[in-house]
């Protein structure tokens, strides 16, 4: 029997998903909480209606949850033959801690806590976050044999 010549389909991995970075998956969602904080912070400073403070707090929490989520991605892709895009994640790291700070903030009872700390907080974490995921959704890079990095 004949062999069939190869096409070149083996040495290729089946699934693209195994080549994206894990945690280039998980970013958006913490920088969606973020923003949308930002946008309920901005809604609060606007209405005063109490249920955009309480939006607020939830989003903030939820998005360092997932950016928990995101930071484990992350250990796990550098063991996955990858580097740190150091200044994306120093960004995106700083990020985190300005909501921890954020949240912290939001903690407070009434209208100061969010006008104007934690609006600027929030305000500031949405520009940081577009700054650092402007070139892509990632935190690391490829190692490429024979490929400047």
């Amino acid at each position: 029997m004949n062999k069939p010549e190869s096409t070149g389909l083996a040495n290729r991995p089946r699934a693209s998903a195994l080549r994206r970075p894990i945690h280039q998956i998980l970013v958006p969602f913490p920088v969606a909480y973020f923003a949308a904080a930002f946008a309920t912070d901005l809604a609060y400073w606007r209405t005063a209606e109490v249920m955009w403070y309480r939006f607020s707090v939830w989003l903030i929490a939820g998005g360092l949850v997932m950016a928990a989520f995101v930071a484990l991605a992350a250990v796990v892709d550098l063991f996955r033959n990858q580097r740190p895009a150091w200044i994306r994640a120093l960004a995106y790291a700083a990020a985190v801690v300005l909501s921890i700070l954020n949240v912290l903030v939001h903690s407070r009872d009434g209208y100061t806590a969010v006008v104007p700390t934690g609006l600027t907080l929030s305000g500031v974490v949405f520009v940081v976050l577009l700054f650092a995921m402007s070139p892509g959704w990632t935190l690391t890079h490829r190692y490429r044999i024979g490929a400047k990095a």
